[in-house]
């Protein structure tokens, strides 16, 4: 089945063509800038070469369009119609209390999404520009919206539990959700295979590291607790999120700054984590770049990361009572060596060591490697993500039993 992978940012759109039958990549780009001036990047194949060029586009449908236009387009294109396209995925940060696993979209999915927008409102929105887009263009495709929440679905009450009032929790379905559940998954997936032992017997921490971050505790191949929490702001420091803090820090500032709770919202989502401590950056390899010219700042900034993953390291290996193994995964944990170093040592008691001289080369490419030496305990895995793959696969699933 070819399946069109999709993910909508607010002024972006990410896609994907997938064969499904073979999980190939047919063809794969992005659409930048969309409301304000247009740009499309695309490229046949997973490594092809790339084709930028400047289109005027004013919404998500329009963006769309020029997708399908450069997928059937007799130079750069890879299939002779849009007809060739059977399904379209859509990925979606939040499924709030509504959604628990990959559905096919309808008039009253859609609805239950507008509910969607107060737990991820950074992500919702656009999702939703999105979906709305693609239906402008494939009215009579089938589409499925696959979340990256419905992963998390079978953690236990005591680790989604917030210790608020039951009422406000049940008035509000306030509760621990998880996010980058598809990636989790996936990565969990791959390294069971690789421990090459019953997936039931498993217990995997799998670490998704980029711009936004979470962790999660995979036992038996199901989380039994992530980081991120009602939104996608809990959890690790960010690029630009302050992950876990004291919950007086919020009315604290906001009673001596002034602040309406979209002006605080808006200050722990994009003015904190890497960009706030550092005073430099919210990417990573900014922060290791100052690092090198001794900055204090990038090194505090770079190390409290490093320290909150290392704890989430601890505590979800008491709770899942073992581990065998950690991943790796996303952009900072595929390509940051120096973070995985910091975590990784002083872990001895855990039974984890790594080869730092494998550690050191392993950036800047999509394979997988193991870091962890012979004698470690624990297996240390960089193991590239594939939610698109997830996302493609469900998509087909669905579709395939209607």
């Amino acid at each position: 089945m070819k399946v069109l992978v999709v993910n909508a940012g607010s002024s972006s759109l990410k896609y994907q063509l997938f064969d499904t039958a073979t999980s190939a990549v047919l063809a794969k780009g992005i659409c930048e800038r969309i409301g304000i001036d247009g740009r499309l990047e695309h490229r046949k194949g997973e490594d092809g070469e790339k084709m930028k060029v400047e289109l005027a586009m004013p919404d998500h449908a329009v963006a769309t369009k020029y997708v399908i236009e450069y997928l059937t387009h007799p130079e750069y294109g890879v299939i002779s119609d849009m007809n060739e396209i059977e399904a379209v995925g859509h990925r979606v940060v939040h499924g709030g209390p509504y959604f628990f696993e990959s559905v096919l979209l309808n008039d009253e999915v859609l609805e239950k999404l507008e509910l969607c927008r107060d737990f991820a409102p950074l992500h919702t929105g656009a999702h939703i520009m999105g979906i709305k887009g693609c239906l402008a263009v494939m009215p009579d495709k089938p589409q499925v919206l696959v979340f990256d929440t419905s992963f998390h679905q079978s953690m236990p009450e005591y680790a989604y539990t917030y210790g608020i009032s039951y009422e406000m929790a049940e008035k509000y379905q306030i509760r621990r959700y998880g996010a980058h559940g598809t990636s989790h998954r996936y990565v969990s997936r791959e390294m069971a295979k690789l421990l090459d032992k019953p997936v039931e017997d498993t217990k995997i921490i799998t670490c998704h590291i980029g711009n936004g971050s979470s962790i999660t505790a995979v036992k038996g191949g199901k989380c039994v607790d992530t980081s991120m929490g009602l939104t996608p702001l809990e959890g690790v420091m960010m690029g630009t999120r302050c992950g876990c803090i004291d919950p007086a820090i919020v009315p604290f500032l906001m009673e001596r700054e002034g602040w309406t709770p979209a002006e605080a919202d808006s200050y722990m989502n994009k003015k904190c984590g890497f960009l706030g401590v550092s005073g430099i950056s919210s990417d990573s390899r900014d922060i290791e770049a100052a690092i090198l010219k001794g900055d204090k700042r990038a090194l505090t900034a770079a190390t409290t990361l490093a320290y909150q993953i290392k704890k989430y390291i601890g505590s979800y290996t008491a709770a899942m009572n073992g581990l065998d193994a950690i991943v790796w995964t996303a952009g900072m944990g595929e390509n940051n060596p120096e973070l995985r170093d910091r975590v990784c040592t002083d872990l001895e008691y855990f039974g984890i060591e790594i080869d730092r001289e494998v550690n050191a080369n392993c950036h800047h490419q999509s394979d997988t490697v193991e870091l962890s030496t012979p004698n470690s305990k624990v297996k240390v895995y960089v193991l590239p993500t594939n939610e698109e793959l997830m996302i493609a696969s469900d998509t087909e699933a669905i579709v395939s039993a209607l």
